[in-house]
């Protein structure tokens, strides 16, 4: 008898045919409605991701949503401090917010952890169907929920699901949560007492509507600058959304501008068999659209399947996070005369740092991970971020969401063409000019499984004894001098002339991920291989 892993290799091989083998997609969503078999939980700040059908079933999502429930009965002052509740019972009155994207088997899922609270005597279920994950945020804001419930996997393949938990404030959830939802999780897996499920009832709400309210209420972009773009006829929109959440959204909150083309809006939970992710790759389609047309203004854009990741192509080049955020920083400084601090991840391209210094804005560098932008992004912030961004590109700014949010971008880059009467790669034209170019790259490579964990993090860490302020590291057949150690999120050295080398261990893979950037491009194979001997060498 065939695994659910088996059949789902045929689903996403070259060989399925929609038409003729959905079948199996039929017996993949029946394990996961039927199976008890139970599973190991890591609930981290993306959330817990599993296959489809083997790992994440309804059964386990019924063990996750009662230990949530759990977690809120037994949790600590502090604790409690941190979900942004005084007690349980304000859990109750305030409920929570529940919703899913495009995947297989979203309404079922939610039905599962929903009954888990009903059961608890959590009375109020906001349910919004298909929600981009910045909608989950703004509607906990609004309702004045206690939390959110995103059944999501991100940018995973399409046999992933995944089920992601934010707190009272909107924003991914800290590891002193996560860690308790995980440990709770895996305590009750084997004895859980699994329920077939049954009809719920709860409260839909319209999830775009109410993040549009929220953007008006925050004011965190400016409307009226858009519609005069949109208005003159001078601009060509591409948003290709792989038939994700956020198909719909652009239209809806632009109010279905003539000049909008949206591609992939079809429901499909297999993506059409590619990995839906904002790559360069997938940007194709796009760009073909964008390279044939005329308009003045040009915009194209990418998202992930839960909309918390965006990238963007303006006619004449791709344009990633690392470059995006370095422009919409300068813009709310210079243009929009903001004052506050730019945060990014360690990981994230250092051109915005240059920006940042000749402009006199502090930069807060932080560990991998959103969740780190919490201190800058809370309202209750002082200084506040303008710009929060990182190189897997999410983004979210100023009054905006504490999570990542795609839909934000799209808005803030619309904004910026409006308000500079530039495309955008005219605008990062200029700052090459003023602030010169950064080449940012990252790959890997494997290390010997037995590394794993802690092995692993103390022979990364052990980069930083051999790369300490003044060190002379060579780069090729050129001799770098080290300027600043950061060890933030694994060792971070950057050189006297800006270009930097990130060591930072994988947390699930025996793998060292590396990151560089370089003025000169011809350099970033030498960084690569300097970074590697650097975590070799036992001298």
């Amino acid at each position: 008898m065939e695994t659910v892993s088996q059949i789902w290799k045929k689903i996403q091989s070259p060989d399925f045919k929609p038409a003729a083998d959905m079948s199996l997609v039929e017996e993949v969503k029946k394990a996961a409605l039927t199976s008890e078999a139970s599973c190991k939980v890591s609930f981290g700040t993306s959330g817990f991701r599993g296959e489809i059908g083997s790992e994440f079933t309804l059964r386990n999502l019924e063990v996750i949503g009662a230990a949530i429930v759990r977690m809120y009965k037994e949790a600590s002052p502090e604790l409690f401090e941190s979900l942004g509740v005084a007690s349980f019972e304000e859990l109750k009155t305030r409920g929570v917010v529940i919703g899913h994207d495009n995947r297989l088997l979203g309404d079922e899922f939610c039905r599962a952890v929903a009954l888990q609270f009903i059961k608890a005597g959590v009375t109020k279920i906001y349910y919004g169907g298909e929600m981009a994950t910045p909608e989950f945020s703004a509607a906990i804001e609004m309702l004045k929920a206690a939390c959110s419930i995103n059944m999501t996997p991100s940018h995973n393949p399409s046999n992933y699901a995944g089920i992601k938990f934010n707190p009272a404030d909107g924003g991914p959830a800290g590891s002193e949560i996560t860690s308790v939802i995980t440990r709770l999780s895996n305590e009750m897996m084997n004895g859980f007492k699994f329920e077939p499920l049954t009809s719920v009832e709860w409260k839909e709400i319209d999830s775009v509507q109410i993040y549009k309210e929220f953007l008006h209420k925050q004011g965190s972009i400016k409307f009226t600058r858009i519609q005069k773009l949109l208005d003159e006829g001078r601009l060509t929109l591409v948003c290709d959304h792989v038939h994700g959440a956020t198909r719909g959204r652009p239209a809806a909150i632009l109010g279905n501008p003539e000049c909008l083309l949206s591609l992939r809006t079809e429901a499909d939970p297999l993506f059409g068999g590619i990995a839906p992710e904002p790559s360069s790759k997938n940007l194709e389609g796009v760009r073909r659209v964008l390279d044939q047309s005329k308009s003045w203004y040009r915009l194209g854009c990418i998202f992930d399947p839960d909309g918390d990741r965006i990238r963007f192509y303006d006619g004449t080049r791709e344009i990633d996070m690392n470059r995006f955020g370095a422009i919409a920083s300068h813009y709310m400084v210079t243009w929009r005369k903001e004052q506050g601090v730019i945060a990014k991840s360690v990981a994230t391209s250092n051109f915005v740092n240059v920006i940042a210094a000749k402009l006199g804005v502090p930069v807060m560098e932080t560990p991998v991970g959103f969740k780190n932008f919490r201190p800058w992004l809370s309202r209750k912030a002082n200084p506040k971020a303008l710009i929060a961004f990182e190189e897997s590109d999410g983004i979210s700014g100023l009054n905006n969401t504490l999570e990542k949010d795609a839909q934000f971008g799209l808005l803030l880059a619309l904004e910026i063409m409006a308000v500079t009467g530039k495309n955008l790669g005219e605008y990062l034209d200029d700052l090459y000019r003023e602030y010169g170019k950064f080449f940012p790259t990252r790959s890997a490579f494997e290390v010997d499984k037995s590394l794993v964990g802690a092995p692993l993090v103390a022979q990364v860490n052990a980069v930083a004894g051999k790369a300490q302020p003044g060190t002379k590291v060579m780069i090729g057949k050129t001799e770098k001098v080290v300027r600043e150690l950061l060890t933030l999120d694994g060792v971070k050295i950057i050189f006297q002339d800006d270009s930097w080398m990130l060591i930072r261990p994988s947390g699930t893979e025996p793998k060292v991920r590396i990151y560089t950037e370089c003025r000169d491009e011809g350099e970033k194979d030498a960084m690569f291989d300097a970074a590697k001997s650097l975590f070799f060498d036992k001298a």
